[in-house]
């Protein structure tokens, strides 16, 4: 490299501390494209933590209503002898079966589209079955944190004011 670098001085005429080139290496090329695979990943890693945020609140809001709705439904179940915890697990459990819903049409959203750029752009697409694991886990964890709170709040209500309201 130095003594192409000196060549090409020599070659140009020109000042060795200002050159009007560049000399890269295989290595130069492959750590410039490692880093700009690495800041694309860490980009595609905010992006997925914020969906997750976003649907996280989403799910917690739809449970929310769902207190509201099921609220006379909460109290008659009381009343019969579901306890606390029975109520806390029955929100949490709706709150992850809504989140693997939406798991399950995401993977199979996710398949389908390889399946398609593999036909029409011509590129292998790999679908591996540790991503699938990994969306399944985020997923059922998304439903408990986010529905934790809706759960508690059912499980909180008093059962006279439950049965009470309209």
């Amino acid at each position: 490299i130095s003594q192409i670098n000196a060549l090409l001085v020599t070659r140009h005429d020109v000042d060795s501390a200002s050159p009007d080139f560049t000399v890269q290496t295989q290595q130069d090329i492959i750590a410039t494209q490692e880093a700009t695979t690495a800041a694309f990943r860490d980009l595609l890693a905010w992006v997925a933590g914020v969906s997750w945020v976003v649907g996280g609140i989403g799910i917690m809001n739809i449970m929310l209503a769902t207190v509201l709705e099921r609220t006379r439904e909460i109290g008659v179940r009381r009343a019969v002898g579901a306890t606390r915890a029975d109520i806390l697990r029955q929100f949490l459990i709706e709150a992850v079966t809504i989140c693997l819903i939406g798991c399950v049409a995401g993977i199979i959203m996710g398949l389908v589209l390889a399946r398609v750029i593999s036909f029409y752009a011509d590129w292998p697409t790999i679908v591996s079955w540790y991503s699938i694991v990994l969306a399944v886990g985020v997923s059922t964890a998304v439903g408990i944190v986010f529905g934790i709170y809706p759960a508690n709040q059912a499980a909180k209500l008093d059962v006279i004011d439950a049965l009470r309201y309209e």
